[in-house]
């Protein structure tokens, strides 16, 4: 066959692909768009952990604009559950005064255990202080409530709390009221409409059971109530009737990994601050996930270590 008879046919065959409704593979790249999840920046009043977040908002912000919003995975500062008001308060003074100075970028928030203010405190002025609790970092975020859903681009975020009080420590789960909320946003959500669950905590994950160092003395594994959600198997099985869940992400365990479970991606996400701005954290540098959805319901994760000034 000639050459031009070669490029005749071809274009003759591409164009017959084309009317009947099948396209060249380049030509069918799906619409995407990307968000950066941001986790455990545990920002305090210091010099290395204000730096640190600095440089970390500034990095993703140098994306622009090719990153549409950031997604705040939880534990915004340093500790609220057994500090006074006044060290609270210092540390979402610096949270505020960084993102004022270094983000231009939207954000939503997930709530995180240690942005909960008194939880390990026994003084009974604290528990009866309007702060006490939730109330202080719904406050601070402006967050809508809780736990709650927003649209972008053909997906839906449904964004849970996933820490909550137990005994002066913390327990991972969703409440009964939060369950039947959850319950009932799947179901009215369109089955052509992607959705990604955002946790502070995973719901599934390994890096729950590598995060302390020594097994149990028999040699079990140790996996903890505030590590892992305690309800996985009721939320993974109500998640098997949902086919347009794409993704489940978390942040907590300051470590990274990647586990498919029937069907779906969890995606857990280092932190900011790596070793509570000690460095890297079980060897994890600080970094922040860059995730691109697709219109075709895929997901891509591609992790980014910012230089933290750790």
């Amino acid at each position: 066959m000639k050459r031009r008879q070669f490029l005749q046919q071809t274009s003759l065959s591409a164009a017959a692909l084309t009317v009947a409704g099948i396209t060249p593979a380049a030509a069918r790249k799906p619409k995407s768009f990307r968000m950066a999840f941001m986790s455990d920046v545990h920002v305090k009043p210091t010099a290395v952990a204000e730096e640190g977040m600095r440089g970390a908002f500034r990095h993703v912000n140098a994306l622009k604009p090719s990153v549409d919003f950031i997604m705040n995975g939880g534990d915004a500062i340093m500790d609220a559950l057994n500090a006074s008001k006044e060290k609270v308060q210092l540390q979402w003074d610096v949270w505020n005064r960084v993102l004022q100075a270094e983000n231009r970028l939207p954000i939503h928030h997930c709530i995180g255990n240690h942005d909960a203010w008194g939880w390990q405190m026994t003084d009974p002025a604290v528990k009866s202080d309007p702060l006490y609790d939730k109330a202080w970092v719904l406050q601070q975020h402006k967050m809508p409530g809780r736990y709650y859903s927003f649209e972008h681009k053909g997906w839906k975020f449904i964004v849970l709390d996933s820490p909550h009080e137990n005994n002066g420590g913390y327990i991972a789960r969703i409440d009964e009221e939060q369950f039947g909320w959850l319950e009932n946003e799947l179901k009215q959500t369109d089955s052509a409409r992607h959705i990604c669950i955002v946790s502070h905590i995973p719901i599934v994950s390994f890096c729950a059971a590598v995060f302390y160092d020594k097994n149990e003395p028999n040699g079990d594994w140790k996996i903890s109530r505030a590590l892992l959600h305690v309800d996985s198997r009721r939320i993974t099985d109500m998640f098997r009737n949902y086919q347009n869940i794409r993704c489940c992400l978390s942040g907590h365990i300051h470590l990274q990994d990647h586990v498919d479970y029937r069907g779906i991606p969890y995606y857990c996400n280092g932190a900011i601050s790596g070793d509570w701005w000690n460095g890297p954290f079980k060897g994890f540098d600080p970094a922040y996930a860059l995730f691109e959805f697709r219109d075709d319901g895929s997901v891509q994760r591609t992790m980014v270590t910012y230089g933290s000034a750790a």
